[in-house]
């Protein structure tokens, strides 16, 4: 994927994801799939400037100038926005995070465009397993079930395998396969043999933990865009 150039029209409404953030700068509001993610008004002001104009860097000065306009402030201002948007968003890195920090300059929004097809409707879904006392958040890919210290969805009983079930994402589409089990699979109260398609709702027993399939869209807008961490 290619890195977005350019900028949004000053003043202009942006809708983008992120992770799993979404921000609308017209309704000034930032959200975590669907919990409203509360930032100080001068914190909302420093994002949404760095994501207007993603993903040139701007310099500390353009910055001061830009969310506090005709306001004497130190660059500790800067950086307390900055932290907060960190601690909002759990992205503490200072240069591979969406807001990285550009040495002796200013600050960035580090993004690249989901430009493909697969990558809008991974962005727009989101899948878990949730259980009792458990939840996991399911991205794009393979992710191994099992006791396994290694495993993506671990579950901590005598009764599930080290390496017990497979469970593939792509988008909205889940599926699920006993990898040879000693207690075996089951969707829906019924023992699989093979790979298996879930559902929203479907309950899934792996041994004794029972987990509910949950796949939702996290955000309907046609105009929104999808974006993912830079690497480098």
């Amino acid at each position: 994927m290619n890195s977005r150039a350019g900028s949004s029209i000053p003043g202009g409404s942006v809708k983008v994801r992120f992770a799993d953030y979404h921000l609308d700068t017209d309704a000034r509001q930032l959200f975590e799939r669907s919990r409203s993610v509360h930032l100080s008004p001068k914190a909302f002001e420093f994002l949404k400037v760095l994501v207007e104009n993603r993903p040139r860097a701007l310099s500390k000065q353009e910055l001061l100038d830009r969310v506090w306009p005709g306001v004497f402030v130190s660059d500790a201002s800067l950086a307390r926005c900055v932290s907060e948007i960190r601690d909002a968003i759990g992205d503490h890195s200072r240069s591979e995070g969406f807001i990285q920090t550009v040495h002796g300059f200013g600050y960035r929004f580090a993004v690249t465009s989901s430009s493909s097809s697969d990558d809008t409707v991974a962005a727009s879904h989101s899948c878990r397993l949730v259980g009792q006392g458990v939840e996991f958040r399911l991205g794009n890919g393979t992710h191994i079930v099992g006791r396994d210290a290694g495993a993506e969805i671990r579950l901590d009983s005598a009764k599930v395998s080290r390496q017990h079930a497979r469970v593939v994402v792509s988008g909205a589409d889940l599926t699920i396969e006993d990898l040879g089990s000693t207690n075996g699979t089951f969707v829906g109260g019924e023992l699989i043999n093979g790979v298996t398609v879930l559902h929203h709702g479907n309950q899934v027993h792996v041994g004794p933990v029972a987990l509910t399939v949950d796949i939702h869209n996290r955000f309907s807008d046609d105009d929104t865009e999808a974006w993912d961490r830079e690497t480098h």
